[in-house]
């Protein structure tokens, strides 16, 4: 069974940073591709940052490039989201998200595993 747990979300000031992890169990996280997204309040949960199977590509939502890091660390099994110059419109429920296929893709329905969530909280 394939478990997802982020983790890293808190409070930071607008231009402040946060890196979130993501610890896989179940699937190593090279196999197949991973992702993470977020659901600010009243929004649809949309697609932030994603990285390939083995290739490791990457794709980024032009809101969040040059201030995103997508990585990941097949030793611990771990994908983290970098975030630099937060600001507060990116309030948001983050979450991580497992793809059984390992090519790149960025729709929300082309994952099959979901973590539970974490807040980030960015104030101005």
């Amino acid at each position: 069974q394939v478990q997802l747990v982020e983790s890293g979300g808190g409070l930071v000031q607008a231009g402040g940073s946060l890196r979130l992890s993501c610890a896989v169990s179940g699937r190593t996280v090279r196999r197949g591709g991973m992702g993470w997204f977020r659901r600010a309040p009243g929004k649809e949960r949309q697609i932030v940052a994603a990285v390939s199977g083995y290739g490791g590509t990457t794709y980024y939502a032009d809101s969040v490039k040059g201030r995103f890091t997508i990585s990941r660390d097949n030793a611990k099994n771990t994908v983290y989201l970098q975030m630099n110059s937060l600001k507060p419109e990116e309030t948001a429920v983050y979450y991580c998200a497992a793809d059984n296929l390992g090519p790149l893709r960025i729709g929300e329905h082309d994952y099959d595993y979901w973590g539970q969530g974490t807040q980030v909280t960015v104030s101005s």
